[in-house]
C-alpha cells in the first residue's frame, strides 16, 4: 500500500483474499482462548462498573439475587437480568450514566417517534473506541487509508453519520459528509468528488440508483466500488440487485445506539457470509424471545448484547429484537459471526393468526418486474377482521398496466408464499414517507379493541 494517505490502493477488494495480517488491528489479531479470557476479565469489570454507578443495575441485580462477584464464568452471565428498551425511556434522561455529566462528551438519542426517546452517551475513551470499531469495520468490507468516503447516513441525535464520520477518518479515509436527503445533489457529488465507499441505508441507496438512471447516468461507471449498509434489515436479494446495477460489493454492518452505534458488526468482504461481531468489545447471546431462555449457537433467537468496555453507559444483557443466530468464525474466526438479521420480534405480525415478517413481502416485491424495491405495509380493521395493504413504489416509466400487473403478481407471490391474502397498492416513485434515509415499514391503522 502507497504510504501518501491520500492515494487510494490500487488493488480493489476481491473475493476470497483475506485482509493482510499488517491491516489487522489488535482485537482482530487475538486467539479464540485469548478472546475468552479478555471477554471473562472485562465483563466482570462491566458488571462492577454498572451495579457501582447505575441505580437501576443495582436493583436489578439485587433483585435478581446476583452480584459482580457471581459472575465467574462468561455462561454465569445468563444468570442477571436483561436490559430493556424501557428501561432507557424509564430512566429518561440521565439515569443510566455510569460516569460523572463532566466526563460526557457526546449525547445521542433515538427519534422517540413511539414514546420517550432513548439517550445515549459517550466519554472520551467510548468515543475511541467507537471510531477504531467502526475503522475496523471499513477496512473488513475493503476500504483503505486514502479512499473517499461519501456518507449518507443522516447526521445529528441519530449515531449513524457522526459515527460512521469518525470510523471513516480514523481509517485513514477523506470523508464527503453528504447526509441525507437532497437525492439529486447527491449524485452529482458522487460524480465530481469521485469517491470510492458510500455508507447509507440500502433503501436509500437504492433511491440513488433509480436518480442515477433518471438522470441518464450509468450508476456502474460511476467511482464507488464498495457500498457499507446498516441502519435497517436488508436481503441477499436486495444485496443482489444492488451489486449488479452499481457493480460494487455490497456489505453489511451493524449496530444499534443503545449498544454504541454503527461497527457492533461488520460484514468481510472476501467471505460476504454474514457479520462478524466485534467481540472483544461487545458479548453477544440470542435467547428464546418467548421463553427468555439462553440457545446454543446456531439455533435462531433474539439478538442480546452486553458491552464490554463501555464507560459512560454500560449495558448488561440488552434485548435487541433484532432475530438472528450466532455462527463460527470465518474470515475473522475468533469472532462470532450473525447471520443477517431476518426481521424483529417487534417487527412480527400476526395476520388471521398467521406470523408474517416484512422481510417475507421484500422477497415478493424485489422479484416483481416494474416494481422498486420500496415498500410499506398498512393494517387496517374491518369489522372484526385484520387486512393487510402492501404499498410499494413503481419504478419510473412504469405504466398503469405494468402497475395493474405488479399489484396482481405481489398479491399472488404473498399467498402462495407467506400463507396470507393481502391488498396491493403501487404508487409513484418517491411517494411513501422516509425518515433519515429509511421506509417506516409497518404502519398500523387499527383501532384498539374496545
Amino acid at each position: 500500500m502507497s504510504s501518501n494517505p491520500t492515494s487510494p490502493p490500487a488493488t480493489e477488494p476481491r473475493l476470497g483474499e483475506p485482509l493482510p495480517e499488517g491491516l489487522l488491528d489488535a482485537g482482530e489479531r487475538l486467539g479464540a482462548e485469548e478472546l475468552r479470557q479478555l471477554q471473562l476479565t472485562r465483563l466482570r469489570q462491566t458488571l462492577r462498573h454498572a451495579y457501582d454507578n447505575v441505580e437501576l443495575y443495582r436493583r436489578k441485580f439485587d433483585a435478581a439475587g446476583v452480584g459482580p462477584d457471581d459472575c465467574r464464568t462468561l455462561g454465569d452471565l445468563a444468570r442477571f437480568p436483561f436490559t430493556t428498551k424501557a428501561d432507557l425511556r424509564d430512566t429518561y434522561p440521565f439515569g443510566m450514566f455510569a460516569v460523572p455529566m463532566s466526563e460526557v462528551r457526546r449525547i445521542h438519542a433515538s427519534s422517540g417517534t413511539t414514546g420517550r426517546p432513548t439517550v445515549v452517551v459517550y466519554t472520551d475513551g467510548d468515543l475511541s473506541a467507537w471510531a477504531d470499531l467502526v475503522a475496523r469495520s471499513i477496512r473488513a468490507a475493503g476500504g483503505r487509508a486514502g479512499h473517499k468516503v461519501h456518507i449518507s447516513y443522516g447526521y445529528g441525535l441519530f449515531t449513524g453519520g457522526l459515527g460512521a464520520h469518525y470510523g471513516a477518518e480514523r481509517a485513514g479515509c477523506t470523508v464527503i459528509p453528504a447526509s441525507g436527503g437532497m437525492t439529486a445533489r447527491q449524485v452529482q457529488i458522487i460524480q465530481d468528488f469521485r469517491p470510492e465507499i458510500i455508507m447509507v441505508t440500502p433503501s436509500y441507496m437504492l433511491t440513488l440508483l433509480d436518480e442515477f438512471e433518471r438522470q441518464g447516468v450509468d450508476p456502474r461507471a460511476t467511482s464507488l466500488r464498495i457500498g457499507i449498509f446498516g441502519a435497517e434489515p436488508w436481503t441477499e436479494a436486495m444485496r443482489q440487485e444492488i451489486e449488479q446495477r452499481m457493480d460494487i460489493h455490497a456489505v453489511d454492518i451493524y449496530g444499534l445506539s443503545e449498544v454504541m452505534g454503527p461497527g457492533v458488526a461488520g460484514e468481510c468482504v472476501e467471505t460476504k457470509d454474514g457479520l462478524h461481531i466485534w467481540e472483544d468489545q461487545f458479548y453477544p447471546e440470542v435467547v428464546d424471545p418467548l421463553t427468555d431462555r439462553s440457545k446454543p449457537d446456531g439455533e435462531s433467537g433474539e439478538l442480546v448484547f452486553t458491552t464490554l468496555t463501555k464507560e459512560a453507559l454500560p449495558v448488561v444483557r440488552y434485548r435487541t429484537r433484532d432475530l438472528t443466530r450466532l455462527l463460527p468464525g470465518t474470515a475473522r474466526p475468533a469472532f462470532r459471526r450473525m447471520e443477517k438479521v431476518t426481521g424483529r420480534c417487534d417487527d412480527m405480525i400476526i395476520l388471521r393468526g398467521v406470523n408474517v415478517f416484512p422481510s417475507q413481502i421484500e422477497e415478493v416485491v424485489l422479484g416483481t418486474e416494474g416494481v422498486a424495491p420500496h415498500f410499506q405495509l398498512r393494517l387496517s380493521r374491518r369489522g372484526r377482521m385484520d387486512e393487510m395493504t402492501v404499498r410499494a413504489e413503481a419504478r419510473p416509466g412504469c405504466g398503469p398496466e405494468q402497475r395493474e400487473a405488479a399489484a396482481a403478481a405481489i398479491a399472488r407471490g404473498v399467498k402462495d408464499g407467506v400463507g396470507v391474502t393481502v391488498r396491493v397498492e403501487i404508487v409513484a416513485p418517491e411517494t411513501l414517507e422516509r425518515s433519515v434515509g429509511k421506509i417506516r415499514r409497518v404502519v398500523d391503522d387499527r383501532a384498539p379493541d374496545a
